[in-house]
């Protein structure tokens, strides 16, 4: 199980006011949470709760904090295609 974050920062999507932002997912909701309270994010800022969009938005300190606390960095890029496949994988275990 991993914990990621993305590049969103080096966009101008991924500004927001003077604050420079990322997004975190992760292979799980539970390591998700975990790294959160790990880092100090409140759970209940956790966006899109239950789907396979979860993700926190975090800014550069918190960022920091997540890759010194083993988080992967990713781009936007390969973060998208981790949600879509999770999407994918949600769909296909519907059907079934």
């Amino acid at each position: 199980m991993t914990v990621y974050v993305d590049d969103m920062y080096r966009t101008a999507m991924g500004r927001f006011r003077h604050m420079k932002m990322s997004h975190m997912i992760a292979d799980s909701t539970d390591e998700l949470l975990a790294m959160a309270d790990r880092i100090g994010l409140k759970r209940k800022w956790l966006q899109k709760a239950g789907t396979a969009d979860e993700h926190f938005d975090i800014g550069m300190g918190l960022r920091a904090k997540a890759v010194a606390a083993g988080a992967v960095e990713i781009t936007m890029r390969e973060l998208q295609r981790r949600c879509a496949a999770r999407r994918s994988a949600t769909t296909h275990e519907q059907s079934n």
